[in-house]
């Protein structure tokens, strides 16, 4: 063991907190070189052991192993999202495929796939369900090929592997080079102080005069609700949909082929296929049934707020364009419904939500406590270190990471350092990571609806970290399929504007006013407007996705990489699928779509809707229960939350709801009660 390497031996700070402070980018190389060699080391071991494979021997040894490189990979893949600069993605451009061959080599190892046949499970329950994964995980990994398709699969992992990591890392450079400079604060009229200002630091800190807006990563940028010039929207938005579109065609378009090989050679006909028979919808066709049953009624709704925006617009003396659409959905929110948006925020700054909304619900609904650990460093200036207990004992530690900075990549978050696994002893570490533009004057930001129910959802993904309570690491936490992930997280998201919450955070910042009944009531009725085009980009963006993913390997290397062939190719999916709405783009085109293309949502971003069926149906449960809060939450915590993916996912929901789910709460949400039924 190299006592000089932080990342080679367990932190000994609390949890195993990594110790930041002791970690610099020389370290990485040569602890993935050491890591990848124990690791192997110890899979020799495991395949090569002279004794009968038992239970022990065998699966619960293979469970254990590869903490080293655990621990490697959580620093380092967490910190390249977080804080990465040249150095950092060049290790990672080197070595993903190399992780990826060494997992290949794994699955592959012939003499370890027979002993964890052969080894028989205890009578529990979670063991017999880690045998059952292991089996198709070692399959659906090639273990069954011969050794010429093992050969080929390990290397279109490879290759997967380096076009992931490309793809991100152009799209950062791209929304760095992007982001939309205004020489005169004038332009950026109808932003308050505190953000042109933020706007300016922001020029500063890259080296420019003037006044820099950065880019989030959907295509809609927030900035387009507040700017009153119609020709600043438009830089805006029209900057957000260049990105990638140089250097990230031809990458996406290889990396559809190779998903798509690489389904056939597992026996599926497509990656869609492939991916979704192990999430909880189990077959593509579910899906696309569901994206174009909802298209219809989405696309009518859109249409009836487009006349209605347009005609405000027109009112104003003004055209009406795609990059206008937020600028003119809050000002007939402002006119409809008495919600002025600006005035709002001053109801959600963000360390009273965060302290006060956020954990306060969480110890409302889950008896646990959260409390700030300043003795414990995190990995950037503004990351802050909690712990968190439940009565006496601490359960483990939550980081927050709110704020923007060049280094992060967009988006937002949840991920783990440490997972919580009663084999390995250990309890979770987990981060919740966002990029909230920071005011300048060191105030606290105020957050606008869509950022308050994020810092909410990632909590959600938190907690379901946090409150883990499996043996298993394979099971732990968020290790479960993306179509059952979101579904704590969109829970946890209700609770946001839910009177017995917010009535406890949501004060004005200047004179310390309750949120009152009447703002809360029109937030709901408000939230009902816009529903339109909220469905119909987020089902345009799923649609893509299912639609790259759907291709057989034929049809896939018929597919040009050329951006005008992105283009048709996205237009022919939407217009197959019902959803053509005049000035809507799709939450995210293929060419920043990192979601699919740089994360883990490839034929899987349908997902958030699926969830959100389970979602909507089990908030309704919630609210059944009334002021019953510690004793509902309680119940959701032992059925979903700490489970992770230790039982039959929809067994769980039985247990938790009391009957399968039921989809008219989601359809009355979303405005879509016209929709065909939903179907599981």
């Amino acid at each position: 063991m190299n006592p000089s390497n932080p990342l080679l031996h367990p932190s000994p700070l609390p949890y195993g907190l990594p110790d930041f402070a002791a970690i610099s980018v020389e370290h990485y190389r040569p602890a993935f070189d050491e890591a990848l060699a124990r690791h192997s080391a110890e899979i020799a071991a495991i395949a090569t052991n002279n004794e009968a494979p038992t239970w022990e021997n065998t699966v619960e040894a293979l469970e254990a192993s590869g903490q080293d490189l655990q621990r490697v990979m959580a620093v380092f893949g967490n910190l390249s999202g977080t804080d990465t600069n040249d150095e950092m993605e060049a290790i990672a451009a080197d070595i993903y495929p190399r992780l990826a061959a060494h997992y290949d080599a794994m699955y592959h190892n012939e003499a370890l796939y027979t002993r964890v046949k052969a080894a028989t499970p205890p009578a529990d329950a979670e063991s017999a369900r880690l045998h059952d994964h292991l089996l198709r995980s070692f399959a659906r990994s090639g273990a069954d090929l011969d050794a010429a398709g093992k050969q080929r699969l390990s290397e279109i992992n490879q290759r997967l592997s380096a076009l992931s990591e490309e793809f991100g890392r152009n799209l950062l450079a791209d929304t760095r080079e992007l982001a939309v400079h205004f020489d005169d604060a004038a332009e950026l009229a109808g932003l308050p102080g505190s953000r042109i200002e933020a706007a300016r630091s922001y020029a500063q800190d890259a080296g420019r005069n003037g006044y820099l807006i950065p880019l989030e990563l959907p295509t809609v940028q927030s900035e387009q609700t507040r700017l009153a010039s119609p020709e600043a929207r438009a830089r805006v938005y029209e900057a957000s949909q260049r990105r990638g579109a140089e250097s990230n065609v031809a990458g996406l378009v290889e990396a559809v082929q190779l998903r798509a090989e690489r389904a056939e050679l597992l026996g599926y006909r497509t990656h869609a296929n492939f991916v979704i028979a192990e999430e909880t919808a189990r077959e593509s066709a579910a899906v696309a049934k569901l994206l174009r049953d909802l298209s219809v009624a989405a696309s009518t709704n859109a249409a009836g707020e487009h006349k209605l925006l347009a005609e405000q617009a027109e009112l104003a003396g003004e055209s009406f364009s795609a990059a206008d659409w937020p600028y003119w959905e809050s000002k007939v929110r402002e006119r409809d419904f008495s919600l002025d948006e600006e005035e709002l925020r001053k109801y959600f700054p963000l360390d009273r939500v965060v302290e006060d909304g956020v954990f306060a619900a969480a110890e409302k609904l889950y008896g646990i406590r959260v409390v700030q650990r300043p003795d414990l460093q995190g990995y950037a200036d503004d990351v802050d270190v909690w712990e968190v207990f439940d009565g006496d004992e601490g359960i483990g530690l939550f980081i927050t990471d709110y704020f923007g900075r060049p280094s992060k990549r967009g988006g937002a978050w949840m991920s783990s350092f440490v997972d919580q696994a009663r084999l390995l002893g250990t309890k979770p570490v987990v981060v919740n990571v966002m990029g909230i533009t920071k005011p300048a004057d060191g105030s606290a930001p105020l957050l606008n609806l869509d950022e308050l129910r994020t810092v909410f959802h990632e909590f959600g993904h938190a907690l379901h970290g946090l409150l883990s309570d499996v043996r298993y690491p394979t099971f732990s936490g968020t290790n479960v399929p993306r179509d059952w992930v979101e579904f704590p997280s969109q829970i946890n998201e209700n609770w946001a504007l839910e009177p017995a919450i917010v009535k406890s955070y949501a004060r004005h910042v200047d004179t310390g006013e309750v949120i009152s009944d009447e703002m809360l009531a029109a937030i709901k009725t408000a939230s009902e407007f816009g529903q339109g085009f909220a469905t119909a980009e987020y089902l345009a963006a799923s649609i893509i996705d299912l639609a790259w993913h759907s291709l057989t390997a034929a049809e896939a290397q018929g597919i040009a990489a050329e951006a005008e062939a992105v283009a048709e190719f996205e237009a022919r999916a939407l217009a197959e699928a019902g959803l053509e709405v005049k000035d809507i783009a799709p939450r995210y085109r293929s060419t920043y779509f990192n979601h699919i293309f740089a994360g883990g949502y490839s034929a899987g971003y349908y997902s958030y809707l699926w969830a959100e069926a389970l979602d909507a149906d089990g908030f309704e449960w919630f609210k059944e229960r009334g002021d019953a809060l510690r004793e509902a939450g309680q119940h959701f915590r032992d059925t979903i939350l700490s489970t992770g993916a230790s039982r039959d996912f929809m067994a769980a929901y039985r247990e938790f709801r009391g009957r399968d789910k039921d989809v008219r709460p989601l359809l009355e949400r979303r405005n879509l009660s016209g929709a065909t039924r939903l179907e599981q």
